[in-house]
C-alpha cells in the first residue's frame, strides 16, 4: 500500500528522513498526551510505541512494496513465468528501478514467447513433409504403389519441401546470433530478376513473370546472394497466392535515394489491418488451395532488406486489381544497421503458445490479446528474514471483520474497565475478546482448542466471582497461557513456551497483515454509504445529547448512567486503553488466523552407546533420595529434641527451612527423567527393564519427596498461620507431584504424547480449583481456627484479606471482629462491578457498622 504523498518524493534519502520524522512526532505526541491525562506508564509506553511502529509500517510499506514485488517476480522468472510486474507509482530511485524491472520483463516475456512459439510452429512445418514423405515411402516399400516418376517426383518435392525449411531456418539462426554480414558488389539488376524468375518457373505454377526494369541497365551495390534470396521469397510467395494463369508482375526502378523493386500479383491480396503482420514467423499467407510455404519467406525477405538498410512494406493494390503488392526501397551504397536484428528481439504477436499451429489461410489471424500484466506480491522480506520457518506470513489476506471486531472489543474496554473493580464487566469484555479470538482461530474445530476455550472461559469468571484479585489475576494469566496454547493447538512443553512468546511477537509479524487489512477498508467502496450513516448518526447524537444534557439535570443524570466520562483525562485515559486492548485482541486474532509453527522438528533421539553412561548418574541420584529419606525418617523418630540437639532449629524452622529446596528438587526429577529417557538405549529388553527399574524408583522417591514437603509446609502453617503464597506453594507442589505421577504413567503405557496437554491444563484446573475453594475464605478460616486453639493471630494480615473472607471474619467474638474487619468498607458500585464476593460481604459490613462500638484494641500475637 503506497502513499501518493511520498509517491511524489524523488529520493528514498528524503523518503527515510519523513518516515523517522513522522515516527518520532507521533510517539512525542502520543506520550506529551498520555503525561497529559495521567495515563500510567506502563500503559502509555507499549501503546505509543506500537502506535509509532504501526505508523512506521505503514509509511514503509509502501517505500518497500516493489522491492518486495521485484523479488517476487524474479522467482518467478527464475520458474519461467514472466507475467509479473511491479507497482511503479514513485517517483524516487525505487520507483525508476522498478519501471526498469517492468521493461525487462516484457522484454523476456517476448523473447521467450517467440521462442516458445518458434518451437511449436517448426515442429508443425517439419512434420506436413515429413508426414508425407513417410506415406510415399511406405507405400513404395510395401509395395502399394510403384516407383513410377509421379511417385518419386511426390518424395522429392516433399524432401526439397524439408531443405528448404531448413535453409530458412539457418538463414533466422544466423541473424538471431547476429553473424550475417554483407559482401557487396555491383549487381545488374535486370540479369538478377530474370535469373530468379527462370528458378521460380521450375516449379511448375501455373502463372506468368513480366519483369520490367527502368532503366535495363540499372546496377545496384548489394550482397548478391542475400539480394537474391529476397527475390526469390518474394516471387515464391506472389506465385502461390495467384491464380491458375495469372500474371505476376515484377518492377524496378532507379529513384532519388536508391532504387525500388515491387512485386504484384494477382491473388485475393492482404486486408490493411493485416499487412504488418505477414512478415512475421510464420505468418503463412497460402489461399485455401495452395501448398502451404515454410511460413518464413517473408520474415526472411524482412531481414534482407533491413540488412541492407532498406525498408519493406504491402501498399495498395494496383488499380483494377485485387492482389497484394509489396514494395522494397533500397539505398544506392546498402548501410547495414541495428534493425538487421530486429527480428530476434521483437514480440511474436500471434497466438498462444498452447494453441494449434498456424494454418494455411488467405490472411494472417487478427493479433491475440496480450495478457493483463500480473503484478507480483511478495511476503515481507525482512519479517521472513526475522521470523524464518518458524513463522511464514503466509500470504494471509487482509480481514476487515478481524480488524473491526478487534477494535470494538478496545471500545469496550475502554468504556467499561477505567474507575471500576474487577466485575462483571470485566467479564464481558473478557467474553468478548475470547469470542472474537476463538471465531476466527483455524483450529477452533480441535477438540483441544474447545476444551481450552472452555476452560478459559470458567477461569475470566473468576473476575465476578472472587473479589481476591490475586487469584483472579493469576486465573487470568493461566487462561492467557491456555488461550495461546489452544490457538496453536501445540502438544509440546517447547510448543507452549513458543505460543506464549507469540502473543507479543504478533504485534510485529502481523504488521504487513495489519496493513493489507486496512488497505482492504478503503477498498470497501459499496459500504461507504453504510460508514457514512453510522458517523453522521453518532454525530446528531453526541451533539444533540450534549445540548439536552446541559439543559435539563435528569437527562444528564439518565445520560450519565450509560455514557462514560468525558472530561480531558478519563478520555485520554480511556483512548489509551482502547488501544491497548484492542491491540493485544488484534494480535491474538492474527496468531489464531496465522499460527507459527510451534512443534519443534522431530529429531532422532541419540541414545548413548553403553548403559552405564546414563545408569550410573541415574542410580547415584537415587541413592543421594534414599540418604535424604533416611535423615527424614530420623528426625521424625528422633523427636524434637533430637532435632534441636542435632541441627539447633526448632521443629517449625526445620520444616520451612527445606521447603523450597524440596520444590526445586521435584522440579529437577522431572528433567533428570526426559534427559535419561532420552539417552538410554532400547535395544533390549534388559535396557527396557532398566530403564523402567531405575526412572520408576526415582519417581516413588520423588512422590516420598513431595509428601514430605506437603507436610513440612502444614507443619509450618501450623505454627505460624496460613497465607495466600503459602497456600499457592502447596499446590504447586501438589501440581508437581501429579506430573511425577503422570510420568510414571507415561513409563508403564511407553506413550507421553498426551502429558504436556495435560499438565498445562491440569495446572490451570488446579487454579480454578483455588478459585472455587475461596482461598481469602478458607485462608480466613484457618486463622480463626488456629486463633480459637492457641489465641494466636496477625490481625493486620487478616485486615488485608479481600471481602471474600468477609462471612468467615465476621463469626469472630464481637470484641475482637473489628480487628479483623478494619479496612473492609462498603463499596459503592454500579451493576458493572458487581461481584459475588462482595455481594456477599455487603450486609455483614453495614450489619457490623451499624452496631460496632468503640475501637478495639488490636495486637496481634504469635
Amino acid at each position: 500500500m503506497s502513499s501518493p504523498l511520498l509517491d511524489q518524493v524523488t529520493s528514498v534519502k528524503v523518503k527515510l528522513g519523513l518516515l523517522v520524522a513522522v515516527s518520532v512526532t507521533v510517539a512525542s505526541v502520543l506520550a506529551a498526551v498520555g503525561a497529559v491525562g495521567t495515563v500510567p506508564i506502563w500503559l502509555s509506553v507499549p501503546v505509543t510505541v506500537a502506535l509509532a511502529l504501526g505508523v512506521t509500517q505503514l509509511l514503509a510499506v509502501g517505500m518497500t512494496s516493489p522491492l518486495r514485488e521485484m523479488t517476487a517476480a524474479a522467482r518467478k522468472m527464475a520458474r519461467g513465468d514472466y507475467s509479473g510486474r511491479v507497482t511503479a507509482t514513485s517517483s524516487d530511485e525505487v520507483g525508476e528501478l522498478a519501471r526498469a524491472f517492468n521493461r525487462m520483463a516484457e522484454d523476456l516475456a517476448a523473447v521467450d514467447r517467440q521462442r516458445r512459439e518458434l518451437v511449436a510452429n517448426v515442429s508443425h512445418e517439419l512434420r506436413t513433409p515429413l508426414a508425407a514423405l513417410c506415406a510415399v515411402l511406405e507405400n513404395l516399400v510395401d509395395g502399394v504403389a510403384e516407383p513410377d516418376p509421379v511417385m518419386l517426383r511426390t518424395a522429392l518435392d516433399q524432401a526439397e519441401r524439408l531443405s528448404t525449411l531448413a535453409s530458412d531456418l539457418l538463414d533466422l539462426a544466423r541473424v538471431d546470433a547476429g553473424k550475417a554480414q554483407l559482401s557487396t558488389t555491383q549487381v545488374a539488376v535486370q540479369e538478377l530478376l530474370e535469373r530468379a524468375v527462370a528458378e521460380a518457373e521450375v516449379t511448375g505454377r501455373e502463372v506468368r513473370y513480366d519483369v520490367r526494369v527502368a532503366p535495363p541497365t540499372l546496377t545496384a551495390s548489394a550482397d548478391q546472394a542475400r539480394l537474391h534470396q529476397l527475390v526469390a521469397n518474394l516471387l515464391d510467395n506472389a506465385s502461390r497466392h495467384s491464380p491458375a494463369g495469372g500474371v505476376v508482375r515484377i518492377t524496378a526502378q532507379d529513384t532519388p535515394t536508391g532504387w525500388r523493386l515491387e512485386v504484384a500479383d494477382e491473388g485475393p491480396g492482404i486486408p490493411a489491418a493485416d499487412r504488418d503482420r505477414v512478415f512475421e514467423r510464420f505468418g503463412t499467407l497460402t489461399d485455401a488451395e495452395g501448398g502451404g510455404g515454410t511460413g518464413l519467406g517473408l520474415a526472411i525477405a524482412r531481414w534482407v532488406t533491413d540488412l541492407h538498410g532498406g525498408t519493406i512494406h504491402f501498399v495498395e493494390p494496383e488499380p483494377r486489381s485485387t492482389g497484394a503488392r509489396v514494395r522494397v526501397d533500397l539505398p544506392h551504397q546498402p548501410r547495414q544497421h541495428a534493425h538487421a536484428t530486429k527480428m530476434a528481439k521483437e514480440p511474436i504477436m500471434s497466438k498462444p503458445v498452447d494453441s494449434p499451429p498456424p494454418t494455411a489461410s488467405a490472411a494472417p489471424t487478427a493479433p491475440a490479446s496480450p495478457a493483463a500484466p500480473i503484478v507480483a506480491r511478495a511476503p515481507e522480506p525482512g519479517m521472513d528474514m526475522l521470523f524464518g520457518r518458524f513463522w511464514p506470513d503466509a500470504r494471509v489476506p487482509g480481514n476487515v471483520r478481524a480488524l473491526l471486531c478487534s477494535l470494538g472489543v478496545g471500545l469496550l474496554a475502554g468504556i467499561i474497565l477505567p474507575f471500576r473493580d474487577l466485575g462483571i464487566g470485566t467479564f464481558v469484555v473478557l467474553l468478548a475478546a475470547g469470542g472474537v479470538i476463538l471465531g476466527f482461530s483455524v483450529n477452533r474445530r480441535s477438540r483441544f482448542t474447545l476444551t481450552c476455550a472452555a476452560l478459559c472461559l470458567l477461569l475470566a469468571a473468576t473476575v465476578f466471582v472472587r473479589d481476591a484479585e490475586w487469584i483472579a489475576v493469576l486465573c487470568l494469566m493461566a487462561g492467557g497461557a491456555v488461550c495461546m496454547a489452544a490457538l496453536v493447538n501445540g502438544r509440546t512443553l517447547p510448543a507452549f513456551i513458543l505460543a506464549g512468546i507469540s502473543w507479543p511477537l504478533a504485534g510485529l509479524r502481523g504488521l504487513p497483515w495489519l496493513g493489507r487489512s486496512l488497505q482492504a477498508v478503503t477498498g470497501l467502496r459499496e459500504r461507504a454509504a453504510a460508514l457514512r450513516t453510522i458517523l453522521l448518526s453518532l454525530l446528531g447524537v453526541l451533539v444533540f445529547g450534549l445540548l439536552f444534557a446541559s439543559a435539563d439535570a435528569v437527562f444528564a443524570k439518565w445520560a450519565g448512567a450509560i455514557v462514560p466520562d468525558l472530561e480531558l483525562d478519563s478520555f485520554v485515559l480511556r483512548a489509551f486503553l482502547t488501544v491497548a486492548v484492542g491491540g493485544v485482541v488484534l494480535a491474538a486474532t492474527y496468531l489464531a488466523l496465522n499460527p507459527p509453527n510451534v512443534e519443534p522438528v522431530a529429531g532422532t533421539a541419540r541414545p548413548v552407546a553403553r548403559r552405564y553412561e546414563w545408569l550410573a548418574p541415574v542410580l547415584l541420584v537415587d541413592a543421594v533420595f534414599l540418604v535424604f529419606l533416611a535423615a527424614q525418617a530420623t528426625a521424625s523418630f528422633g523427636g524434637h529434641e533430637y532435632l534441636e540437639r542435632i541441627t539447633g532449629l526448632t521443629y517449625a524452622e526445620y520444616v520451612h527451612q527445606g521447603f523450597g529446596q524440596l520444590t526445586v528438587a521435584t522440579a529437577l526429577t522431572l528433567l533428570v527423567v526426559w534427559v535419561a529417557a532420552r539417552k538410554a538405549p532400547r535395544t533390549t529388553a534388559a535396557d527396557v527393564a532398566w530403564l523402567r527399574g531405575s526412572l520408576g524408583l526415582l519417581c516413588v522417591l520423588t512422590l516420598v519427596v513431595v509428601a514430605s514437603a506437603l507436610y513440612r509446609m502444614h507443619v509450618y502453617q501450623e505454627a505460624y498461620g496460613f497465607t495466600q503464597l503459602r497456600l499457592l506453594v502447596d499446590v504447586f507442589e501438589g501440581w508437581l507431584g501429579l506430573l511425577v505421577v503422570g510420568v510414571m504413567v507415561a513409563g508403564v503405557t511407553l506413550r507421553a504424547s498426551w502429558l504436556p496437554r495435560a499438565a498445562l491444563l491440569s495446572g490451570a484446573g488446579l487454579l480454578l480449583a483455588i478459585a472455587a475453594i475461596n482461598p481469602d475464605a478458607w485462608i480466613a478460616q484457618h486463622n480463626v481456627d488456629r486463633y480459637a486453639e492457641t489465641g494466636k493471630v496477625d490481625w493486620r494480615f487478616l485486615q488485608d484479606l479481600s471481602d471474600d473472607a468477609v462471612p468467615v471474619l465476621a463469626t469472630l467474638p464481637a470484641d475482637v471482629v473489628g480487628c479483623a474487619l478494619k479496612g473492609h468498607d462498603l463499596a459503592d458500585d454500579d451493576w458493572l462491578e458487581w461481584n459475588v464476593g462482595r455481594h456477599r460481604a455487603e450486609p455483614l459490613l453495614r450489619s457490623h457498622l451499624a452496631s460496632s462500638g468503640p475501637a478495639p484494641v488490636c495486637r496481634s500475637v504469635g
